[in-house]
């Protein structure tokens, strides 16, 4: 039988890197639940930096787990004042005991939808497709660079993070600040971001679970100072996963952008993720067709390499519009890879031309949807 003491020894396991303190000893576990082979504790930090709270949040997660008779782990991660140590077995009137109502909480991992976590941003776009490798990240990218370009402001959110490369296409460097408790994006090209390749080391591979990517999307809603933004664009993780469901749920997205290529394995993965999409009353702005054709850099000819009208098809199937049909040529890559995306590398090229075309239609699409009246909701 799992118990509250066998928890808590757990969990002393877990260091604050700064103070070398134990995490129970500085107060920062709450609202601890017990049901059967079910835990679920919040890690209420207070000044640790954003690295140190990934890592804590991890290494918990992980000791928790491994007790024996523990089946499920669910954590909470925020921000808030310590509670005195001993405070994390308490109920809601601070009687020790275990409380089913933030066990409850927690093992949902779904807050209620809020639009006041980003007050001050006035669209919210994801960027999203049904499986990998279909330049996603390249087109949520240079969609972000080529809206700061029309004299809007921006910032991205690299929500993908099992395979955070926003910051690498971006060319950031450092880590975030924090300031009044609160983190403070780094800055490249002009455009605010955030992506957990910024924490934690190049080559550690994160194993999270749906709550704690719920709580970083929350971390990176409401524990970051992204001030007054026109647009923040979330580059999502493949698939139809927890983060696609977990954003939705947080905040009442503008619209979302699917990205495809016209072959037919694609179009197939992209059908779904347009159904989930559709299922979560997420409007959806259209399809961008990426490496459409490919152009012969020495005769010109162009080819379909990956087949052709697809991004045609799922646009009259599912009644969205076609926003862009992105060519499939190296400049890009190379672009992505030397951290200077192709819409500012090379301003007058197709490319770019084909991504500013894309953030000006985005934003009349937009302008056309209007402000979300309601929040959304899964049937």
């Amino acid at each position: 039988m799992v118990t509250e003491e066998t928890v808590l020894a757990a969990l002393r396991g877990v260091k604050d890197p700064e103070s070398q303190k134990d995490i129970v000893a500085l107060g920062l576990v709450r609202d601890l639940a017990i049901e059967g082979d079910r835990v679920a504790f919040a890690l209420a930090f207070t000044a640790q930096p954003p690295a140190s709270r990934v890592t804590m949040h991890t290494m918990a997660t992980r000791l928790v787990g491994q007790i024996p008779g523990v089946r499920d782990v669910q954590v909470k991660m925020g921000a808030g004042a310590a509670a005195p140590a001993g405070a994390h077995a308490h109920g809601a009137h601070g009687a020790p005991g275990h409380s089913h109502a933030p066990a409850q909480q927690a093992a949902a991992g779904r807050p209620a939808p809020s639009p006041d976590l980003i007050p001050e941003v006035r669209h919210t776009i994801a960027v999203s497709s049904g499986k990998g490798g279909v330049g996603k990240s390249t087109v949520a990218v240079n969609l972000a660079v080529a809206l700061r370009a029309t004299g809007a402001s921006v910032g991205i959110i690299d929500a993908d993070v099992y395979g955070p490369d926003v910051p690498m296409m971006l060319g950031a460097r450092g880590k975030p600040g924090m300031f009044e408790n609160r983190i403070i994006p780094v800055e490249a090209h002009g455009i605010k971001m955030m992506s957990i390749g910024l924490l934690v080391a190049e080559k550690e591979a994160l194993v999270w679970r749906g709550p704690m990517i719920h709580s970083f999307i929350q971390q990176m809603l409401k524990d970051v100072n992204w001030g007054a933004l026109d647009y923040l664009v979330f580059d999502m993780p493949p698939g139809t996963g927890d983060a696609q469901l977990s954003l939705s749920q947080v905040i009442p997205l503008s619209g979302v952008v699917m990205v495809t290529t016209p072959q037919n394995v694609a179009l197939l993965d992209v059908r779904k993720a347009l159904g989930m999409f559709q299922r979560l009353n997420v409007p959806i702005l259209g399809v961008v067709e990426n490496m459409s054709t490919f152009a012969c850099p020495h005769c010109g000819q162009h080819t379909a390499i990956f087949g052709d009208a697809g991004g045609t098809s799922i646009s009259a199937e599912y009644g969205v519009p076609l926003l862009a049909q992105i060519p499939l040529e190296t400049e890009t890559r190379m672009a992505g890879d030397e951290g200077m995306p192709i819409t500012l590398r090379r301003p007058g090229s197709p490319q770019a031309k084909a991504f500013g075309d894309l953030a000006h239609v985005v934003s009349r699409r937009l302008e056309e949807l209007g402000p979300l009246s309601s929040l959304p909701t899964v049937r």
